[in-house]
């Protein structure tokens, strides 16, 4: 009996491609939640701007094939910037352009941590925010850390641990009054609710771990 061959490798590329199509799907659906987390603090159209975002990508997916991986995320983070207004696109889009920019053509899992923490800090400058201040970097950032430090210990637990430390990082948030954007008006409001972005920023990384974790 002639046993099966192993199933073909996909590339980096076809794989961001998936995992970009899959994140804007859930983006899609988790629109009215996120908006309903921007109303409690913020001006309640965080999930309708990551939609945009969302419906933009899946445009473009075309064009986006065709590319190789760092030109991918920086076309898909430029794309986001120019249609997607409000604090999210900006951000977002920054966080893909300066992944992008960091990546080479064929990133080994450390050279990706390395890349996802020029992102965030990136973002960070753009936004003009750090840790602490009640936004996505609070998942973000210790999200970043985790990945670089799992990151010789395999994909699965190195993605589990990303996971895992932003999840706390959006907990840790919570009871937090915002020092940054617009919930940074409500005072002492939102404090003991979540952050729009750091939900947002949550539901990237669980979507990224579930569909890349369990690859080689």
């Amino acid at each position: 009996m002639t046993s099966a061959s192993p199933a073909p490798t996909r590339s980096a590329e076809a794989r961001a491609l998936d995992a970009l199509a899959t994140l804007c799907q859930r983006l899609l659906a988790a629109e009215d939640e996120l908006d309903a987390l921007d109303r409690a603090i913020g001006d309640g159209d965080h999930g309708h701007n990551l939609s945009r975002a969302a419906r933009r990508l899946d445009e473009v997916r075309d064009t986006l094939a065709n590319l190789a991986l760092p030109d991918l995320l920086r076309r898909a983070g430029s794309e986001i910037v120019m249609s997607v207004g409000g604090a999210s696109g900006p951000l977002y889009g920054t966080l893909l352009m300066e992944t992008g920019k960091a990546l080479p053509v064929a990133p080994s899992l450390a050279e990706w941590a390395t890349a996802f923490a020029a992102g965030v800090a990136g973002l960070a400058k753009r936004g003009r925010a750090a840790e602490g201040d009640k936004t996505m970097l609070d998942v973000l950032a210790p999200a970043s850390r985790a990945l670089a430090v799992h990151a010789g210990g395999g994909r699965a637990a190195a993605l589990a641990a990303m996971q895992a430390a932003g999840r706390q990082g959006l907990e840790d948030a919570r009871p937090l009054r915002a020092r940054r954007g617009r919930a940074a008006y409500v005072g002492e409001r939102a404090a003991g609710a979540d952050d729009p972005g750091a939900a947002s920023a949550l539901l990237c990384l669980s979507t990224i771990t579930e569909l890349l974790g369990g690859e080689s």
